[in-house]
This record gives structure tokens, sequence and C-alpha cells, in this order.
């Protein structure tokens, strides 16, 4: 018997049937465009990542190995920032001090910036310098000089200095030799030799070596000491300076330096180890006397990062460890945090461009504004970007784009990053 309501039921059914197909299609013909990319041309046989969400919905567009764990390198300086922006305050904690009698008692805090090569800030030593007695407490870190995983072969090599409590010059000794040989920090100036050598230090001693046609100016690692940071004070100071053993029990305030901004702003667009690492030092002075990466680390996983939807392994500011593992969504999930706490103008200036040369300080194509704002992080067969992406309809899409373990140039994984981004940008 014909049953008009039943009718009506198999009418409404095909029509869902037709929607989803249509809807479910639409989607997995996007999505096969990408993957499709994903595991041919460049990227075939290397593991790769990549999680794209609309920043304003938190909708997720495309996610292919978005729970697989990748060896960041760099990526890890998003995850300092992000660990800057909240232990730390607008300008920089510099240095924690207190006076007793006539002396003036202080502490570092792991500042980067005083006397850098870049930042030069003089705060602390403008201080310094209004006192005739000066105790400098030096003990009051956990740190090692390097990170754990980092490369032993590395010491010699600019992107690689030493912590420490207190750093000047960047923990590095900067030389050329073009019209004259010329050194900074001058006190070890006697230090340096020039002659054919493939190194540009002894392993276990500050002994610096420029070849006599070098005609770039080097940046190399000093080997930290109580005793050699006390001689560089002296030197800047032209005065005495006195090493104690503890911090007497007085009253503590902190002196503040420079913007903070400006610090994060050199991290990300130089990929700068040292200045990612003493952020973390730095961060910790915050909550604690002792100075110690672990502290803001622990610190940050049991708290902000608490529901991060994988829980990273997480060693280092810098990511110049391979013991450092994150996966594209967790990192997407930072990067949500962080855009949720920044305004966009001040983000856009904090984050580099990029485009497929890398990261990048003048945008290629005058005729478009600059639309990719990412950190790359690359270490040997590894190269990763992840960060923000404006699209042609004016959306903000937040991504994380791993590529672990390929045996192509990494020109080529910048090439098909690129292009895939271009094709979100264009479809969204």
């Amino acid at each position: 018997m014909y049953n008009p309501y039943n009718q009506r039921i198999k009418y409404f059914s095909v029509v869902v049937f037709i929607g989803f197909f249509l809807l479910f299609g639409c989607a997995s013909s996007r999505l096969s465009k990408f993957d499709s990319r994903l595991n041919n041309g460049g990227l075939k046989n290397s593991f790769h990542g990549l999680v794209v969400v609309d920043s304003k919905t938190a909708e997720t567009i495309h996610n292919s190995n978005g729970g697989k764990y990748f060896t960041p390198a760099s990526n890890v300086k998003i995850v300092t920032l992000y660990t800057g922006l909240r232990l730390l305050p607008k300008n920089l904690p510099t240095l924690k001090y207190g006076i007793k009698n006539d002396t003036l008692y202080a502490e570092g805090t792991g500042d980067p910036t005083w006397l850098h090569p870049y930042f030069n800030d003089t705060t602390a030593i403008a201080l310094f310098k209004k006192y005739d007695h000066l105790a400098l407490y030096l003990k009051n870190s956990e740190e090692n000089r390097f990170g754990p995983g980092w490369a032993w072969e590395d010491y010699d090599t600019y992107f690689s200095p030493q912590k420490s409590t207190l750093p000047l010059y960047g923990n590095v000794v900067t030389i050329s030799n073009n019209n004259a040989l010329e050194v900074s920090p001058h006190f070890l100036l006697d230090k340096v030799s020039v002659i054919e050598e493939s190194k540009q230090r002894e392993e276990f001693a500050n002994q610096f070596y420029i070849k006599p046609n070098e005609q770039d100016t080097l940046q190399v690692p000093f080997i930290t000491s109580n005793s050699l940071t006390k001689k560089l004070l002296e030197e800047a100071l032209e005065k005495n300076v006195t090493l104690v053993d503890s911090f007497p029990l007085i009253e503590k305030e902190v002196l503040y330096g420079i913007a903070t901004d400006s610090v994060y702003k050199q991290m990300l667009y130089e990929s700068d180890n040292f200045l990612a690492e003493q952020l973390l030092m730095v961060g910790s002075s915050t909550l604690s006397d002792t100075l110690s990466t672990q502290t803001s680390i622990s610190h940050m996983l049991e708290n902000e990062f608490m529901n991060l939807e994988h829980k990273p392994r997480w060693v280092d500011g810098s990511g110049l460890s391979r013991y450092n593992l994150f996966t594209p969504r967790s990192m997407v999930q930072i990067l949500q945090k962080i855009y949720a706490e920044i305004p966009e103008e001040r983000l856009f200036q904090i984050f580099p461009m990029w485009d497929s040369s890398g990261t990048t300080a003048t945008w290629k194509n005058p005729d478009v504004e600059p639309y990719i704002f990412a950190k790359s992080g690359s270490l040997g067969n590894n190269y990763n970007l992840s960060g923000y992406l404006k699209t042609k309809s004016g959306k903000i899409l937040i991504f994380s784009f791993m590529n672990n373990h390929f045996t192509i140039p990494t020109s080529q994984i910048r090439i098909e990053i690129e292009a895939i981004l271009n094709q979100l940008r264009e479809k969204n």
C-alpha cells in the first residue's frame, strides 16, 4: 500500500545522503590534493606532518600525522617565546642586587644583553659605576655550560655559545682582520692568533684563530668562567670587582633592562640559540633565586602546557638538541595560545616573514603584502616551519609543517612547503 509518510522519509534520506556525500566529497577532494602532494615529489620517502587550524573558529582544516612526534629543531624557539611571554615582564630583568654598608652586591639573572654585540646593553654597567665597592655572586645556577644532546664538535661555532648566569658580550669574542686585527672584548686580544688554522678556537682553552685573508667578522664562543667574568667586568668598569661565595641576607631588588620584545624578535629572526637558552634562564629567575633551564621547562609543562594534546619531550630553549620531540598538533596549540594573547600588530612584528628562500628581512613581492609569518627550524635532514598564514579572504591560519628524515636538499623542501601554503592561502 502506498504510504506518503514513508515516501517523504525516503526522499529526505536521499537528500541528506547526497548532501553528506557532496560535503564529504569536497572535503576529501581538498584533503586528497594535499595528501597527494605530501606523499609525492620532493616530500616522497621523508616523514612529514602538517596541521592547519583556523585562528578564529579553531576548526582543523588539515591534519596529516599531527599526532606523531618530530625533531622540532629551532621550532623550539616558539615554545621559548611563549615561556617568556608568560614569565617575563615588558623589560628584561637584568640583575638582582642589594646594598649593605657601602658595597653593592649583585647576581645575574641570565640576561644575555650585557655588552652584547647586537644589543650592547649597559643598564647594569651604569648602575655598577655608581658604586666604589662591588661584590658579585656567580654561584646562583644549576646549569651546565651546554644543553643536553648538543653536538660537542660545535664548541667553536658562532651558534653554540656557552650558557652562564651573567653572560657578557654574548659569550663570544668578535674578531676581524680587514685592515688590522680587532678583537672584542679587548681583554682577549692577546689570545687571538692570525694563522692558517682549520678551527677557530682550541677545544679546552681560550686560544682563538683567524686566517690572514679572512674577510668576514668572526664570532667565536669563549670558555666561560667566574674569573673571566670578573676580569671582563673590571675592564669594562675600570674598577675592581670582588667575587663572593654567598649573597648576604639583605633584601634584593630587580634592575630591569631593555624591552623584552626586542630580544624575542632577534631570537626568532636570527634563530639565535644563545638568546633562546638565556631567556629560559631569565624566566627561571622569576620563579627561583637559582637559575635553571629545567625550572622554566618544568613550570611550563606543569602549568601552561598541562592540557596540550600530546605532551612534548622538551630539554632546551634553542632546539639544538635532538632529544626534543614535539607533535605538529602541540606546536599549533602553542601558537594558538600566543595568538590569543598578543595583538596581531605586535605578533607580526616579533615573528619573521618567510618565503621559499627562508627567513627574509625584505618581502620579495612588492605588490603583495607579507602573508607568511613563521619560525623555521633545521638540523641535518630536518626542516620545519610553524607560524601564521594570511589567506586571500582575510583569514589567519595557524599551521605547523614538520619534515624529518629527508635526503634531498633543504631548498627543495622549502619550495614544497611554500607551494602547499600558497594552496591554503588561495582556497581559504
